[in-house]
């Protein structure tokens, strides 16, 4: 199998060019084109981040981009966990991670805006169910009309759902064991 090269061209595609050099901030092979062009760039910046956090947004197909700032970078925060997480997937799933890099972008952006629509649809289904069943139960319903007397009648139904929400994490919360230890000073004793 031959090695290609996974960093990305200017227009946002997979370079496929013969990979012979591996890039330890990328992880990946790359091609000889992208391993110079990492060089130069450490060697005109001497403080660099490990990944680059900065990235212009460009509206996504059929979109139209916002006249007020039309150049607006955006900086990104890292998360070194995340970061650990992300990094140990790609390694355990390394043919997954090879199909969503050959992805092309528009692809990519919309798988994510999928994954998105699917979050709010679930959310929306587990919401209509709990309103439901506090709806069937007549003296729960009560218990919120009393807790919520003076919540506008628009807003009640969300007030209900965010005190089932709190609810829900705090019996999460004490059902999971604690993973913080406490750790025993040593010291010189007398």
């Amino acid at each position: 199998m031959k090695a290609i090269c996974w960093a990305y061209t200017e227009d946002g595609r997979v370079c496929r060019k013969p990979a012979t050099v591996l890039d330890p901030q990328r992880g990946f092979l790359v091609c000889q084109e992208h391993a110079s062009n990492r060089e130069q760039q450490n060697n005109t910046q001497t403080k660099q981040p490990i990944m680059s956090t900065t990235k212009t947004r460009t509206p996504p197909n059929g979109a139209v981009a916002d006249a007020s700032a039309p150049n607006e970078n955006r900086t990104y925060r890292i998360n070194p966990e995340t970061e650990g997480k992300i990094n140990d997937w790609i390694k355990a799933h390394s043919k997954n991670w090879a199909y969503i890099q050959a992805m092309p972008r528009d692809r990519l952006e919309r798988t994510v805006v999928l994954n998105e629509v699917r979050q709010l649809e679930r959310r929306q289904y587990v919401d209509t169910d709990v309103l439901q069943k506090i709806k069937n139960n007549p003296e729960l319903m009560a218990a919120y009309d009393v807790l919520l007397k003076d919540v506008p009648a628009d807003r009640r139904d969300e007030a209900i759902l965010n005190m089932e929400r709190e609810k829900w994490m705090n019996r999460r919360n004490q059902s999971q064991p604690q993973t913080q230890t406490q750790t025993r000073r040593e010291g010189v004793r007398v």
